[in-house]
C-alpha cells in the first residue's frame, strides 16, 4: 500500500494518538530509506514542517529522544542513530496494521485440511460418541434430543448411545518461502515496488509469529542469483543493478523446504518482470530482451518439481504485459498454484488474507 500524507488537524500535544500517527509515517520512510535513520529522519522533518505535524514547541529533536526513550533507536558507532531490535518489531507491527486496515474482512482462520478428526476447530455437524473422545467436545443439543427421543421427557436419562460429539477439523502447520524479487526492475521508471514487497515480508513474518508461531516463514531475495536472508535483515534489503533469475529462486526455496517437517509447504513469489536469467555450466546466461525459450522452460521445469513435491506455488505479478500474464499463467498451470495479477494498493492484503486461507490438503 501507499501512504498518502495531508496537513495535520488534529490536537498536536503529545498524546498516544498523536504519537502512533508519527510513529506510522517514520517507519514507511524508514522501509523506504532501507533502514537509514539519519535518512528517515531528514525526509521526515523536511515533512513535518510542510504538513504542519512539527512547530517550535514540537519538533524533530523532541521526535528524536522519543524514539530514543522508547527503545526505537539508538546511538550508533559512526554517529546518528540506528534501528535497535525493539524498533525492527514495531516496523514489522507497523506494515502488519498498515495492511489489514486496508484488507476485505474475512475469516483469519488456520490452515486447515478437508479432512476431519481431532483438532481446534469445532464444526457443526456431530457423530456418536466413541471411545477416547473428549467430553469436552461434547455435542449437548444433539444429546439431550438422542435421550428425549429414546425415553421420553418422563423418564429422561442419559446413555452411552445418546451421546454425541462435535467434529472438529484436522489443523495443519505450514511452511512458506516468500520470494522477493529484487532486480532493476523493481525501481525502474520511477515506481518503487520494493517498498511493497519488504512491507509484505514484514506484515507476513508478524502474523505467523504472532498467531502461527508453529509455521514457518523464510525470506529468499532473487536477482541474478537467490540468497537467504534473515527477517531481521528486510528493513535494509535494497534492489541491485540485476537481473531476474527465477529458476534460481524457486530451486533454493525447494531446498528450504525440504528441511521442513511441516506437512504444508508453499511458496509465495513477488516479482514485476520475467526471467531472464539463469546459471548455467557455473556462467550466468542472460537475456533481457523478451521471453528467451532457454530460460523460460528451465524455469517451468521448477515449477513441474515444486508440484511433484506437494509444494504450491503463489504468484503475485506486478505487470500486466500480455507476454509476462502468459508466461505466469503458463507456470501457474504446470504448477496448479495460484496467480494474482495485483497493483501495489492491494498487494499486501492479497498476500495475507491467501495466506490466512490457505486450505491446501496434507501432504506426506
Amino acid at each position: 500500500m501507499r501512504l498518502r500524507y495531508s496537513r495535520w488537524s488534529g490536537d498536536r500535544r503529545l498524546t498516544p494518538e498523536f504519537f502512533k500517527a508519527l510513529l506510522r509515517i517514520y517507519n514507511d520512510l524508514l522501509l523506504q530509506v532501507s533502514g537509514d535513520v539519519e535518512e528517515a529522519l531528514r525526509w521526515m522533518e523536511q515533512a513535518g514542517r510542510e504538513y504542519g505535524f512539527f512547530d517550535d514547541k514540537f519538533g524533530i529533536e523532541e521526535f528524536k529522544k522519543l524514539l530514543q526513550e522508547g527503545g526505537m533507536v539508538r546511538p550508533a558507532t559512526g554517529g546518528g542513530y540506528e534501528v535497535t531490535s525493539r524498533g525492527e518489531r514495531a516496523i514489522r507491527k507497523s506494515a502488519l496494521n498498515d495492511i489489514f486496515s486496508t484488507a476485505e474482512k474475512g475469516p483469519s482462520g488456520d490452515h486447515r485440511t478437508p479432512a476431519a478428526g481431532a483438532g481446534q476447530e469445532r464444526l457443526p455437524e456431530s457423530r456418536p460418541y466413541q471411545f477416547g473422545d473428549r467430553l469436552s467436545d461434547l455435542d449437548v443439543n444433539t444429546t439431550l434430543h438422542n435421550a428425549v427421543r429414546r425415553g421420553g421427557l418422563d423418564d429422561l436419562s442419559l446413555a452411552e448411545d445418546d451421546l454425541a460429539i462435535h467434529e472438529t477439523e484436522h489443523l495443519t502447520n505450514c511452511s512458506t518461502v516468500l520470494l522477493v524479487d529484487v532486480s532493476h526492475s523493481m525501481i525502474l521508471y520511477g515506481e518503487d515496488r520494493i517498498t511493497p514487497a519488504k512491507r509484505v515480508a514484514l506484515a507476513l513474518a508478524e502474523l505467523i509469529t504472532t498467531q502461527y508461531p508453529k509455521d514457518s516463514l523464510r525470506v529468499v531475495l532473487f536477482g541474478d542469483d537467490a540468497t537467504e536472508v534473515p527477517l531481521r535483515q528486510l528493513p535494509y534489503v535494497t534492489v541491485g543493478p540485476y537481473h531476474t533469475n527465477t529458476r534460481a529462486g524457486l530451486m533454493l526455496a525447494q531446498r528450504l523446504l525440504a528441511k521442513d517437517r511441516q506437512p504444508n509447504k508453499q511458496i509465495f513469489m513477488i516479482t514485476d518482470g520475467k526471467p531472464s536469467c539463469m546459471w548455467e555450466n557455473g556462467r550466468l546466461y542472460k537475456n533481457a530482451f523478451g521471453l528467451d525459450p532457454r530460460i523460460v522452460n528451465k524455469t517451468l521445469e521448477q515449477a513441474g518439481l515444486c508440484r511433484r513435491k506437494g509444494i504450491e506455488i503463489s504468484t503475485f505479478m506486478l505487470a500486466e504485459h500480455h507476454e509476462l500474464v502468459g508466461f505466469v499463467d503458463r507456470l501457474t498451470r504446470i504448477n496448479r498454484g495460484r496467480a494474482y495479477f495485483s497493483d501495489l494498493e492491494k498487494l499486501g492484503s492479497y498476500v495475507l488474507v491467501d495466506y490466512a486461507r490457505n486450505r491446501k490438503r496434507r501432504t506426506k
